[in-house]
């Protein structure tokens, strides 16, 4: 028996960035004491400073569902009429949330890998012009695919409708200008590109949003935004805070800060960027049409399902990787990139998957795909390098 380390190569939860799982174990503290009080926060500062906004973050003990439901019962009142954006597990999401609450929702669905297409949003708008907002995904990781969320903001902007951005895999791994795009709600978690396990969700509040709240009349009382802007600014949570994560998300963005957000996102790029130059040349196809960086999603080769190759990663080399959601398993398994992963990390995940495919009849030359992500590798090198923030 040889020994076998457990890894996450999943796009969440992803792997822990050591000093924060190091900070976890001062959570003896108490959450109302001014000790708390200055690393709550120095977090929220640090949020704000990570998302590139001057807009508010506010930071909840929950998964990133919870900010989701919170941006809907906060800024909406029964009947608003909505666009929700669709092509995948979680734009079926949005979707279920906005009618629990009794929107009125105009749904514009698109194939699971498909993107939605700017035009058709401006369309929906033009044809409703009383909507009250717009809702999407920066990455929709349940297919790898990307959508536009510059051009998509850039029409809601005109238009008095809010935009609601799940970013929950798309901070760290795309650009997301909150500001200048017009993202009124940009929606990320703890267990992702920060590093740190589940249990912390985050959103940037925009003034335009802010001005919603005091006419939208959907009831709620654990998220409530405004509850949660006062005590912030005191330090404090409306709520016993998740202690333990609070720590470990404060020592995760001294890290993003002194690498830089860019350089976060360059990592992922790459990362994804060697991926896809692998499955091709191990004769894969990707599934999503826009593929992203948070997470590449392959399809797996004609007459084999994919939880075949996801149960070589884990009787193999005990790697946990992520199947295909919904009607999407068995036909897909995906690789993440975002947060604490490096290129070896992809130089050991793309050599297992030569010899998973191998034993599952899938004849590839051992190392084709290795070498792929070598070439990436060393082309990243030779391009300029970016200033840490």
């Amino acid at each position: 028996m040889y020994i076998r380390k457990q890894r996450l190569l999943t796009p969440g939860p992803t792997p822990l960035y050591p000093p924060a799982l190091h900070a976890m174990m001062a959570s003896d503290i108490h959450h109302r004491t001014e000790d708390f009080r200055k690393v709550y926060k120095a977090v929220l500062a640090d949020l704000k400073e990570v998302y590139g906004t001057n807009n508010d973050v506010l930071c909840f003990a929950a998964s990133g569902t919870g900010a989701m439901d919170a941006s809907v019962s906060n800024l909406f009142s029964r009947g608003d009429k909505v666009v929700v954006c669709s092509a995948g597990k979680f734009g079926e999401r949005w979707a279920e949330i906005t009618r629990a609450y009794g929107l009125d929702v105009e749904l514009l669905e698109y194939p699971y890998g498909d993107t939605i297409a700017p035009e058709r949003v401006e369309a929906a708008l033009k044809a409703r012009p009383d909507t009250k907002g717009v809702f999407i995904q920066a990455s929709e990781t349940s297919t790898g695919a990307e959508h536009d969320v510059k051009a998509i903001g850039e029409i809601v902007s005109k238009s008095d409708a809010l935009f609601v951005v799940d970013g929950i895999t798309g901070l760290g791994t795309m650009t997301l200008d909150v500001d200048g795009w017009g993202l009124d709600v940009l929606i990320g978690g703890s267990q992702k590109a920060f590093m740190i396990p589940p249990g912390l969700a985050f959103m940037s509040v925009s003034a335009k949003a802010w001005k919603r709240t005091e006419t939208a009349s959907l009831p709620h009382f654990y998220f409530d935004l405004k509850k949660e802007k006062k005590n912030g600014d005191a330090g404090e949570s409306s709520w016993t805070p998740a202690t333990s994560l609070v720590l470990a998300l404060g020592e995760a963005l001294k890290y993003v800060k002194e690498i830089g957000m860019a350089n976060l996102i360059a990592n992922a790029q790459m990362l994804a960027r060697a991926t896809r130059e692998a499955a091709d040349e191990l004769g894969l196809e990707l599934f999503a049409k826009r593929p992203g960086s948070s997470v590449t999603a392959i399809k797996s080769p004609a007459g084999m399902n994919s939880g075949a190759i996801v149960k070589g990663f884990r009787e193999r080399f005990g790697a946990v990787i992520a199947n295909g959601q919904g009607s999407m398993k068995g036909q897909m398994f995906r690789l993440a990139h975002l947060g604490y992963f490096d290129i070896s990390d992809m130089f050991g995940v793309i050599a297992g998957l030569e010899l998973i495919l191998r034993a599952n009849g899938h004849e590839v030359e051992l190392g084709k795909g290795v070498a792929a992500v070598q070439r990436v590798y060393e082309a990243a090198l030779a391009e300029p390098k970016l200033a840490a923030a």
